[in-house]
């Protein structure tokens, strides 16, 4: 099945503050996430100041404040993405962010950064679309609020002009997504659909759900991570504490082994139980030189050492070629 990649989901959990960030990038490095991941846009540029609140955000920072005011405070500078990477390097784990406009996803380009994030948000945004179609590496292409006709038509912008190596991430934007409503099953569908790589972008509470996404063949898997749950912000509510992050990670490498290669074989593991488990065809008591074997004299029992019971039927009328004790292993 090949390593499943785990992008633990920072996003905007630092709440504008570089420390928490920092904090949270070890936390994902100590978990053994392979891509510690953040947003990066200019309020300004992706939302006027008309826009409204969801209604998890409004429960999450109060209903007071505009959606634009509620991002400025969340929004880091470029020169701060700068500092996060470098922090990343040190840890040991990837640096990624999810841009929300062109200037942004021309800038992390500009950071060496070889994965892009587009938002299910994002999904219609031609003009972020065809600068992500033109920049070099591959594409994270999250599908929440998305009909499959949409996702192909993204699809075509991004692989316009050149071959793009995109993973469809299957998402719901509800925060915390119901489980009634995380519908597994279409990671199946779009990749049969599409012919693509597919993954998960979850948020749904706790872990089961991504681990269970690593079994139906993800090949990516994102999950929103904060420092406490507690904490004000709009997505702390949906994400995954640290603790639970550690688990999540070693549960999906646990399930990354078992899926195997599909093929069916005794394993070197059961190979010693073989013998002692499955059974022999042994005298079911007393049996005497050229006595004829029949089914009141013979039995099958363990160990599985002689005579198959799959030969029964041959053995059934052959006469005995030497005394047998009860329970011996008959031979013929």
């Amino acid at each position: 099945m090949g390593k499943i990649l785990i992008v633990a989901e920072a996003g905007v959990n630092h709440n504008g503050r570089m420390d928490l960030a920092y904090r949270l990038i070890d936390a994902a490095a100590e978990a053994g996430a392979d891509y510690v991941k953040f947003q990066t846009w200019k309020s300004e540029a992706i939302i006027s100041k008309y826009a409204q609140k969801a209604e998890y955000q409004k429960e999450s920072t109060g209903a007071e404040e505009s959606m634009l005011d509620m991002v400025k405070k969340l929004e880091l500078s470029f020169e701060n993405f700068r500092r996060l990477k470098e922090h990343c390097d040190a840890a040991g784990v990837g640096f990624l962010s999810t841009p929300f406009d062109v200037e942004s996803a021309r800038f992390l380009s500009s950071l060496g950064m070889k994965i892009m994030k587009v938002p299910s948000g994002e999904i219609t945004n031609l003009p972020l679309l065809e600068t992500i179609a033109g920049l070099p590496g591959s594409v994270l292409l999250s599908t929440g609020m998305s009909e499959v006709w949409e996702i192909r038509e993204a699809v075509s912008v991004l692989q316009k002009d050149m071959e793009k190596d995109i993973t469809v991430l299957h998402c719901n934007t509800q925060y915390p997504t119901p489980l009634s409503d995380v519908n597994l099953r279409v990671m199946r569908t779009l990749k049969e659909q599409l012919g693509l790589p597919v993954g998960l972008s979850d948020h749904s509470q706790g872990i089961e759900v991504p681990v269970a996404a690593a079994a139906l063949g993800a090949q990516v898997i994102e999950k929103h991570f904060t420092l406490s749950r507690g904490m004000k912000g709009p997505d702390h509510r949906a994400s995954i504490e640290p603790d639970e992050l550690c688990r999540m990670v070693r549960y999906i490498r646990n399930i990354e082994q078992a899926m195997g290669s599909g093929e069916k074989h005794v394993t070197d593991s059961e190979r010693e139980n073989r013998s002692l488990v499955r059974k022999s065809i042994v005298a079911s008591q007393k049996i005497l030189k050229g006595e004829v074997f029949t089914p009141e004299n013979i039995t099958a029992k363990r160990p599985g050492a002689g005579i198959s019971p799959m030969r029964w039927n041959e053995v059934l009328g052959a006469a005995a070629i030497r005394d047998f004790e009860e329970d011996e292993l008959i031979a013929f």
